[in-house]
């Protein structure tokens, strides 16, 4: 199964392993990374949203027009920011290194 390393905003890393086709929000909540995902994926929030290393963003499909508007309401965007409910893990991400960030800003409460 493809590895998932997670750095927490501690600094800590988390590796992980996951079934392919599964995103990285649900990866996350199933290894109790601390990743909310207020709107439980269905990319209507941006509570999601971790920082890819720079090494594997270009191995991503790009992001559609509606993540990247939700993106524009994360706190602390990067030029390889995503939301974790658009990335679906796959063989060619085996290794794959996100940063969740220090903040999130949830306007759905």
């Amino acid at each position: 199964m493809p590895r998932v390393i997670f750095i927490e905003p501690n600094g800590a890393r988390r590796e992980v392993t996951s079934p392919i086709g599964r995103t990285l929000l649900s990866i996350a909540h199933a290894n109790k990374i601390p990743i909310e995902g207020a709107c439980e994926g269905s990319m209507a929030c941006s509570t999601c949203h971790v920082i890819v290393d720079p090494e594997w963003i270009g191995r991503l499909k790009e992001a559609s027009e509606e993540e990247s508007d939700m993106l524009d309401l994360a706190y602390g965007i990067t030029k390889t920011s995503r939301l974790g409910c658009q990335i679906l893990l796959t063989d060619e991400l085996d290794g794959l290194v996100v940063t969740l960030p220090r903040e999130t800003r949830n306007m759905m409460l």
